[in-house]
C-alpha cells in the first residue's frame, strides 16, 4: 500500500481524523477499501472505474487523497446542485477535518454568471411580458449591486428555464471577450482566475465536456495543469459527451441575436435602420419554418425532416435570412464591439446551418445512400432534430465518443477516477468502459453498506397486463391503491412517459394524500414542499430518477411503473443500435438491456438513503418475471426480499407505523401469507 492510501485509509478509521472532527462520522470498511484505491489510482496516475453504492461514502472517499495528495485536481459532478452540494458542504468539513489548506475554487460555465453587460442592456429593452417578470428583473438588478461572485445560484426562486436568464448571462457566441467594456469586473474572468489558482476546482460534466471538446467555456486554461480528474456520477458522461463532440443550434439562439442586433443599434447612430429590415426578415422565417415543422414527429432525422417541402423551403428562407443578416451586420460591425460580436454570430449561424443542411457534401444519392435515411453522415455522426413548445432544435452528434475522450485522456498524462452508484450491468462493467474508450482500468465494486433484506421489501405485483396493453395504466393505479393507503402516502412514482405521469395524477388527484407532479412547481420546489409534507405523492419522469435525495419517512415507497428503456424515436439511439446489427452484434444485449439496467439502478437508488431509512420498491413491470432478460434487471439491483404479496407490504408498514394495518396483517400472516421479515434468507418467489 502506497504511503497515499496509508494516509488517507487513516484518515477515515476509527479514531482518524474524519472521526475527530465530525460528530455523525462513522467509519465504513468499503469506504475504506473505495479510499485506497483511489489514492493508489492517483499515486500511480492510473484509471480507475469504482461503483460505490449508495451509503459507501465515496465523497469522502475520494476527497481526502485529492486532499492529501497534493495533486492539482480537478472533481467533476454530475448536475450544477451536486456541485454546489461539494464544494460549499462536503469539500470545507473535510478540508478542515484534515487540517489542509488547500486552496479551492468552485466553476461553472459561463451561463451560470451575472453578464454585467448584458444586465445594462436589458435595462432599456421592454422584453418584460408579466409584471412577475419586471419584479424579478429588479430582484436580479438590486442583488447585481451586492453580489461577490455574480452566481446565479444565489437567487432563490429565479426558475432554470426562466426568460430572463439569455438576457442577463452570456453565452460563448455573445460574449464580448476584451472588448467588453466591464472586462476589468466580469465575474467569468474572476471565477476562472480563482480556478486557475486553486489546488482543488469543482466541475460539473456539462462544463468538464464543453472545454475537452474546445467550446472555450473558460476552464481551457487550467485543464492541462491537472493532475489528476475525479469524475462522479460517472454513469452519466458518454450520453452527455455526444452533446459535446457534436454541435447544435436552434431557433431561440437566433432569436436572440435578432433582438440583441437591435438593442445594440441604441448606441450606433444610423445602425437601426441597416438592421431592422433583415431582423425582421430572420423573426418571420424562424417562425415560418416553426409552423412547417408543427407536422414533423417531435424528434426525427434531417432526412425526415428534409422530405417535406415546406420544411426544406422553410430551411432555405432561414439560411437567406441569416445570410442577409451577416452581410447588414458587416456594414456597421465596425461601430461598436457588441455589433461586431453579432457579426461573427450571425456568420457561424450561417456555417452550421449550411454544415447540417449538407451543403458542403456531395449531391445526396436517395438510392445508393442508406446511411443518410438513417440520419447518419460520412462522418458517423447523427443529423437530427428536437421540436419544443415554441421551437427547435438541431443536432450534429457523435453515435461513439470513445475515441475523443480516450484521446483527451491519455494526453492529459494524469489519473483519472470514475466512479457512481451505477456503473455495472448484472456485475460488470464491460458496457460503460467500452462507452468511456477504457481499454483494461482498473476496477473496484463496493456495494452498499445497508442490511437490504431488513429495511427493505421488493414487491412485484400480480395481475398485471403487459405494460403495452389497453388498460395498463388504469390496472396500476389500482394496484397501487393499497400500496398507498399502506404506506400513507409518502411515496415517489417514476413513469417512463409524461403521458402515464398526465394520467396517473388526475387518477390520484382524489387521494387523501398531498400530490406534487413533476412540471406544476420548480423541481427544487417540488421537491423541498414534498420533503416538508412528511405524506406526500411524489410523480416524476426519467430525470427524476436521479438528484432525488429524501431521507427518513417522508419517502417510504419507490414505484417503477416499467422498465426504462430508451424512448424508440430518438435518432441518435435507433443510429446506435443500427450501427451495432451492421457490426454484426446484438443491439438488445449490447446497448438497449445494459442502457435501461443503469436507469432502472438509478431509479432504485431512490430508497434508501441511509442506515435507519426503510421502504418498498414496487417494480410493476410484468416482463421482470416473463421475459428471460428480467433476470439480469433483478441481479442488478441490491438484495432485496422479495414479494409478489400484497400482505407482505402491509405487513412491514404495520410494524412502521403501528397502524390500524396490523390486524389486517396479522390476519393474513394467521392465514398462511409469509411475513416480509420472517425469513430474509431468500426472496419468497422464484424466477425459474
Amino acid at each position: 500500500m502506497s504511503s497515499l492510501a496509508t494516509a488517507s485509509c487513516e484518515a477515515l478509521s476509527e479514531g482518524g481524523a474524519l472521526a475527530r472532527a465530525l460528530d455523525a462520522f462513522v467509519p465504513r470498511p468499503a469506504q475504506l477499501r473505495l479510499t485506497g484505491a483511489i489514492a493508489e489510482t492517483l499515486q500511480q496516475r492510473d484509471v480507475l472505474l469504482a461503483e460505490a453504492g449508495t451509503g459507501t461514502g465515496k465523497t469522502f472517499a475520494y476527497l481526502v487523497p485529492a486532499l492529501l495528495s497534493g495533486l492539482k485536481t480537478i472533481v467533476s459532478t454530475g448536475t450544477r446542485a451536486l456541485q454546489d452540494q461539494l464544494y460549499h458542504r462536503d469539500l470545507p468539513r473535510v478540508r478542515a477535518a484534515l487540517g489542509v489548506g488547500h486552496r479551492a475554487a468552485l466553476l461553472k460555465g459561463r451561463a451560470n454568471y451575472l453578464c454585467r453587460y448584458r444586465l445594462d442592456q436589458a435595462r432599456g429593452e421592454p422584453r418584460f411580458s408579466t409584471p412577475e417578470q419586471v419584479a424579478q428583473f429588479q430582484r436580479i438588478v438590486t442583488w447585481s449591486g451586492r453580489t461577490q461572485y455574480g452566481d446565479i445560484a444565489e437567487l432563490d426562486g429565479l426558475a432554470d428555464d426562466s426568460p430572463l436568464l439569455p438576457m442577463v448571462t452570456s453565452t460563448v457566441d455573445n460574449c464580448l471577450g476584451t472588448d467588453c467594456p466591464f472586462w476589468s469586473d466580469c465575474f467569468v474572468v474572476r471565477a476562472r482566475q480563482r480556478a486557475q489558482e486553486a489546488d482543488l476546482v469543482v466541475v460539473n460534466h456539462h462544463l468538464l465536456l464543453a472545454d475537452l471538446a474546445l467550446k472555450q467555456e473558460g476552464f481551457g486554461e487550467i485543464l492541462p495543469g491537472a493532475q489528476a480528474f475525479i469524475i462522479d456520477e460517472a454513469h452519466q458522461l458518454p450520453e452527455l459527451a455526444t452533446n459535446f463532440f457534436g454541435e447544435g443550434f436552434g431557433m431561440r439562439p437566433w432569436q436572440e441575436l435578432a433582438r440583441d442586433c437591435l438593442a445594440e443599434c441604441r448606441s450606433v447612430a444610423g445602425a437601426q435602420a441597416t438592421l431592422q429590415q433583415p431582423v425582421a426578415t430572420l423573426e418571420l422565417a424562424l417562425r415560418a419554418l416553426r409552423e412547417a415543422m408543427e407536422k414533423l414527429p417531435p424528434r426525427g432525422t434531417r432526412w425526415r425532416a428534409m422530405a417535406q417541402p415546406e420544411v426544406a423551403d422553410g430551411f432555405d428562407a432561414v439560411s437567406a435570412a441569416l445570410a442577409q443578416l451577416r452581410d447588414a451586420l458587416a456594414l456597421v460591425r465596425e461601430a461598436s464591439p457588441g455589433l461586431d460580436a453579432c457579426h461573427a454570430r450571425a456568420q457561424e449561424a450561417v456555417s452550421r446551418l449550411a454544415r447540417w443542411l449538407g451543403e458542403d457534401l456531395p449531391l445526396f444519392d436517395f438510392e445508393a445512400d442508406e446511411h443518410d435515411a438513417a440520419g447518419v453522415d460520412d462522418g458517423n455522426d447523427v443529423l437530427w432534430y428536437e421540436l419544443t413548445p415554441r421551437g427547435f432544435r438541431c443536432q450534429r452528434t457523435p453515435m461513439d465518443v470513445s475515441g475523443p475522450l480516450r484521446e483527451h485522456r491519455e494526453r492529459s498524462m494524469a489519473a483519472w477516477v470514475f466512479t457512481s452508484a451505477t456503473l455495472t450491468v448484472d456485475g460488470g462493467f464491460d458496457h460503460l468502459a467500452k462507452r468511456l474508450g477504457l481499454d483494461d482500468p482498473d476496477t473496484l465494486v463496493q456495494p452498499s453498506p445497508f442490511d437490504w433484506p431488513q429495511q427493505a421489501l421488493c414487491y412485484l405485483p400480480q395481475h398485471l397486463p403487459d405494460p403495452a396493453a389497453r388498460g395498463y395504466g388504469t390496472a396500476l393505479i389500482a394496484a397501487l391503491r393499497p400500496v398507498l393507503e399502506a404506506s400513507q402516502g409518502r411515496a415517489f412514482l417514476l413513469f417512463a412517459s409524461h403521458r402515464a405521469l398526465r394520467e396517473a395524477a388526475e387518477a390520484l388527484r382524489d387521494g387523501p394524500w398531498p400530490l406534487f407532479v413533476q412540471g406544476e412547481a420548480p423541481r427544487a420546489s417540488l421537491l423541498q414542499r414534498f420533503r416538508d409534507s412528511g405524506n406526500g405523492v411524489l410523480l416524476g419522469s426519467a430525470s427524476f430518477r436521479e438528484g432525488v435525495d429524501v431521507v427518513g419517512d417522508a419517502l417510504s415507497v419507490v414505484v417503477i411503473d416499467k422498465l426504462p428503456f430508451a424512448a424508440p424515436d430518438d435518432p441518435v439511439f435507433e443510429a446506435r443500435l443500427d450501427a451495432i446489427r451492421r457490426e454484426g452484434g446484438n443491439p438488445f444485449r449490447d446497448e438497449q438491456l445494459p442502457q435501461a439496467v443503469i436507469a432502472l439502478k438509478q431509479g432504485v437508488g431512490r430508497l434508501i438513503r441511509s442506515e435507519t431509512d426503510r421502504g418498498v420498491l414496487v417494480l410493476c413491470d410484468p416482463r421482470l418475471l416473463s421475459k428471460g432478460y428480467g433476470r439480469v434487471f433483478l441481479d442488478s439491483l441490491p438484495p432485496f426480499r422479495r414479494t409478489r404479496e400484497l400482505a407482505d407490504v402491509q405487513a412491514f408498514f404495520a410494524r412502521q407505523w403501528g397502524s390500524s394495518l396490523e390486524t389486517d396483517a396479522a390476519a393474513a400472516i394467521a392465514a398462511g401469507v409469509p411475513d416480509a421479515g420472517a425469513d430474509p434468507a431468500a426472496p419468497p418467489f422464484s424466477l425459474s
